[in-house]
């Protein structure tokens, strides 16, 4: 990655200048300003594109509240173990979350702080439109 001085990033395929964004009323403390590149932008349609199914964002928005084991996440999303042990396999394969062994148990996480904001302001956001509250910071 290129330093934040305006070069070309040479690993950006484009080759566009490495622009850092300035901080905004609503950046949150330590926000990563700079702006995304192409690279930055597939990954993160493909974290949108995991969290399209409502079931996978229910898991992710759960184990942003507490890690847990797929038998107690197929009783909360009211689905068949085997198909919640598939959406598990899924989004672990792509990066957003994390399993261990316990015994006998795989015990799932969500350890990156960023997908746990994305999932809970996506959320939050999608209570406004159903509510008809108004919106807000």
């Amino acid at each position: 990655m290129a330093p934040h001085d305006g070069t070309p990033d040479p690993s950006d395929p484009t080759g566009t200048p490495d622009r850092t964004v300035p901080a905004g009323p609503a950046d949150p403390k330590g926000a990563h300003r700079r702006t995304p590149g192409v690279r930055e932008l597939d990954a993160a349609a493909r974290v949108f594109g995991l969290l399209s199914d409502p079931t996978r964002l229910h898991l992710v928005w759960l184990l942003s509240r507490a890690e847990s084991d797929v038998s107690a996440l197929a009783e909360s999303v009211a689905a068949a173990r085997p198909a919640v042990s598939q959406h598990l396999a899924k989004l672990r394969l792509g990066g957003l979350v994390e399993s261990r062994k316990e015994g006998r148990r795989v015990v799932y996480s969500l350890p990156d702080g960023h997908m746990k904001r994305l999932v809970v302001e996506a959320i939050s956001h999608a209570d406004h439109q159903v509510t008809g509250e108004p919106w807000h910071d």
